[in-house]
C-alpha cells in the first residue's frame, strides 16, 4: 500500500513540477524581449527540475526535464529546426538537468542533521552539474546547427560558448539562489530519507 501511494505522489509531484517548469520558462521567453535571437532566455525553469531532483534523486530529476522539452515542443515553445537539434536542445538538454539528483542523498543527509551550509554545498555543486551539462548540450547544438550566425571571423565554437553562456551563468546563478531559498523555507520533511 505504501510502495502505491509513494508511486502516485511521484507521479503527480513530477508531472505539477513539469508544469511549473514549462510556465516558468514560457514566461522568461515572453520577459526575455528576445534578445537571443536563436533561443535561449534567463530562465528559473530548472527550478522545479533541481527540486524534484533534490527530493526523489535521479529518476525524478531526469523525467521531471525530459516532461519539460516534450511541452516545449508539444505546445510549440521549441524553436526546432531539425530532429537532432530539437532533441539535444530540449530532450537531452532539460533532461541532464535531472542529474543534479546525484547529490539527492547527500542533500537529504546534511538536512536530517541539520547542516545548513553542508546542504546548501550540495544543492549548488547539484544545480551546477544540471546547468553545466544543458549549457554542454546547448552548446553542442549551437556549433553543430547554428554556426550559421557567428560573426564573419569568429570561430563558431566560441560563438556558442559565448552565446549560451550569456543566458545560462545568470540562470544557473539565479536558480542557486531560489532552490536555497525555497529549501530553506520548506519543511525539512520534505526532503528526508
Amino acid at each position: 500500500m505504501n510502495q502505491k501511494r509513494s508511486n502516485t505522489l511521484f507521479i503527480a509531484e513530477v508531472a505539477v513540477f513539469s508544469a511549473l517548469a514549462y510556465l516558468l520558462d514560457f514566461l522568461a521567453g515572453i520577459l526575455s524581449l528576445k534578445i537571443w535571437p536563436q533561443g535561449g532566455s534567463v530562465s528559473i525553469a530548472m527550478v522545479p527540475i533541481f527540486l524534484i531532483a533534490y527530493r526523489w534523486g535521479i529518476k525524478g530529476g531526469l523525467l521531471t526535464g525530459f516532461l519539460l522539452g516534450l511541452l516545449q515542443v508539444i505546445l510549440g515553445f521549441a524553436q526546432v529546426y531539425t530532429f537532432v537539434q530539437g532533441f539535444i536542445d530540449y530532450f537531452l538538454a532539460f533532461s541532464v538537468v535531472g542529474l543534479a539528483g546525484v547529490f539527492a542523498g547527500l542533500v537529504k543527509d546534511s538536512l536530517s542533521k541539520n547542516e545548513k551550509g553542508k546542504w546548501m554545498t550540495y544543492v549548488i555543486l547539484g544545480a551546477f552539474l544540471g546547468s553545466a551539462l544543458r549549457y554542454i548540450c546547448h552548446c553542442f547544438s549551437g556549433i553543430v546547427f547554428f554556426g550559421e550566425y557567428a560573426p564573419k571571423g569568429q570561430p563558431v565554437a566560441i560563438y556558442s560558448l559565448l552565446y549560451n553562456g550569456t543566458y545560462m551563468l545568470p540562470s544557473f546563478i539565479i536558480s542557486a539562489i531560489i532552490i536555497i531559498i525555497v529549501m530553506s523555507a520548506v519543511p525539512k520533511k520534505l526532503f528526508s530519507k
